[in-house]
């Protein structure tokens, strides 16, 4: 198990390989559709102005993506009256219908990691090779126990997307995953799938 601190250095990012379990600790923040939807829209493609706090919220999380990691993750949150919030499931959420905004934003904000799960396509594994980074595929089913490492909730953005879309800031310590796509064009996700295709194309024609 390699213990990674965040923001992730390129000489980390790039020691890692597929299949390699990692503790994740540092300040990452998570962000789902309505998320990458509006930071490419905002502030990439630039086809809608910024809007109310968006340019604050830019602002805010420019620091905290460069060299870090985005959480696909739809929390559920406790103390949401009283703002005292504490994650009591963060189990993460499947990061494929992401795909078509992810190269964009890992170079935008300088991302080294997106966290998930089911993997993601092949704009985003030529950008890890690219920037470098890494996608490392989060246990799915364990929410709760995954909850436990979030040790704070720093902050809040852009709430009027919903509690599971928000953008939440979070301190984790120990936070589990594996390496599914490293910064050397690997994906143990496509190699699955190639190696499935081959069984089914076996079965279907013995």
């Amino acid at each position: 198990m390699q213990k990674v601190s965040l923001p992730i250095s390129d000489e980390v990012i790039r020691s890692l390989h597929i299949g390699d379990p990692v503790q994740l600790s540092g300040t990452m923040i998570t962000g789902r559709d309505a998320a990458h939807k509006w930071m490419v829209e905002t502030f990439i493609k630039k086809t809608h102005d910024p809007q109310g706090s968006d340019q604050d919220v830019y602002d805010a999380i420019k620091p905290i993506l460069e060299g870090g990691a985005i959480y696909h993750c739809g929390p559920v949150v406790t103390g949401l009256d009283t703002k005292e919030y504490r994650f009591a499931a963060a189990g993460p959420t499947t990061s494929t219908r992401e795909e078509i905004y992810q190269a964009d934003v890992m170079d935008h904000f300088g991302m080294r990691a997106v966290v998930g799960k089911g993997g993601m396509g092949a704009r985003t594994l030529a950008a890890c090779g690219e920037l470098p980074g890494v996608y490392l595929h989060a246990i799915g089913g364990a929410a709760a126990l995954i909850a436990k490492t979030v040790v704070e909730v720093k902050g809040v953005y852009k709430m009027e997307f919903g509690v599971p879309e928000a953008l939440w800031v979070i301190e984790v310590q120990d936070f589990p995953a594996v390496v599914t796509m490293d910064s050397h064009g690997n994906s143990l996700h496509a190699d699955i799938d190639s190696s499935s295709k081959a069984v089914l194309d076996q079965l279907i024609s013995a």
